[in-house]
């Protein structure tokens, strides 16, 4: 598919009544796997990206070029609609979050969200504000590509250390009015939370399953109004668990148990790319 077509395809999944899983790679063989398992969408996380190149996720842990660099491989292995997580857009102006969208389009990217936390410890989160002012710039150059691309805004309120659901409301209904196209709080405590957010807002609402103890089902998630399910780091961390217990068998029992476990060498090659001749 063509950039157009797939963005197209990405806008038609947020239209729809049931809710779906869009599942975040961090490389392109993550990508490949993803996408032959049989899912509609992807989307990139930081934390895995970070995680993989031996960072800790953190504001400013990987650079805009690092972020679009891994977005566009990410793009260019699949032929399904790809958004990238943008984190804060990478500079506090909104003229740079403009650039930013701009180059995620230029990537290969029909989508990508921007948040409201600034990355700083004295003032974990941007006012409300300028939080806006930038959200709309990211929706001018959005508006200004010759596809239709797909922007998330997200409240970033639960995550740092301010877990206030009304103001967290009153944010993402400022950056609705601002034109953002999905909303998105992640670090929700539980259903009712969920749907009361979901319900004070006209647009698509994504949330995110990674916390330990949360086991909605996707029919659960759609009958609380949600539209869209990303896993952020969830995948990575997943695997990164099976890769830890392998390496704490061999190291404290001298055993290769984990071997029973592992997909043969022909399966994971199967979701590969030939050699190019």
């Amino acid at each position: 598919m063509t950039q157009y077509e797939k963005a197209l395809a990405f806008q038609a999944l947020h239209q729809r009544p049931q809710p779906f899983a869009i599942p975040n790679p961090w490389d392109v063989g993550t990508a490949r796997i993803l996408t032959a398992i049989g899912f509609e969408a992807l989307a990139t996380t930081s934390a895995g990206l970070a995680f993989s190149l031996g960072r800790r996720d953190a504001e400013g842990a990987l650079s805009r070029d690092e972020t679009l660099a891994n977005a566009g491989a990410i793009a260019a292995a699949t032929a399904l609609p790809v958004s990238a997580d943008l984190e804060n857009g990478f500079g506090d102006a909104p003229q740079t979050v403009a650039e930013t969208i701009r180059l995620a389009a230029a990537a290969g990217l029909v989508g990508g969200s921007i948040e409201d936390a600034t990355g700083r410890s004295d003032q974990p989160l941007y006012d409300i504000g300028h939080a806006v002012e930038r959200i709309a710039a990211a929706v001018e150059a959005a508006r200004s590509l010759d596809f239709p691309f797909t922007l998330v805004a997200r409240a970033e309120n639960f995550l740092h250390g301010r877990p206030d659901l009304d103001d967290t409301i009153r944010r993402l209904q400022a950056y609705q009015a601002a034109g953002a196209d999905v909303l998105f709080a992640p670090g929700l405590p539980d259903a009712e939370a969920i749907r009361q957010l979901c319900a004070a807002l006209d647009k698509p609402v994504n949330v995110v399953m990674g916390r330990k103890g949360t086991h909605f089902t996707l029919p659960q998630l759609g009958e609380l109004g949600v539209r869209r399910v990303s896993l952020g780091s969830s995948l990575s961390r997943a695997a990164l668990g099976g890769f830890i217990r392998a390496a704490r068998e061999i190291a404290r029992d001298g055993s290769f148990g984990f071997i029973d476990e592992a997909p043969d060498f022909a399966e994971v090659s199967a979701y590969m790319a030939p050699r190019a001749d």
